[in-house]
């Protein structure tokens, strides 16, 4: 949910998750905001990628396998 300012509770703007890709595959993400990640969506990849005190940690060797 984003709120008036267009942050949403993780600390991240709809124009960051608009053009946000995954280092890995150069997929778009999912939020998991249970998680407090940025999950990629495509299938062959899923790497999940912590987001900490708002920042998205989008190193491939700081992300966690989906599968």
């Amino acid at each position: 949910m984003m709120t008036e300012a267009g942050v949403d509770e993780l600390g991240l703007t709809r124009q960051f998750l608009d053009i946000a890709a995954c280092p890995s595959c150069h997929g778009s993400f999912a939020v998991d905001y249970e998680s407090s990640e940025l999950v990629c969506v495509n299938a062959d990849c899923g790497l999940a990628y912590p987001v900490r005190d708002g920042i998205p940690v989008l190193l491939i060797d700081q992300a966690r396998r989906t599968h």
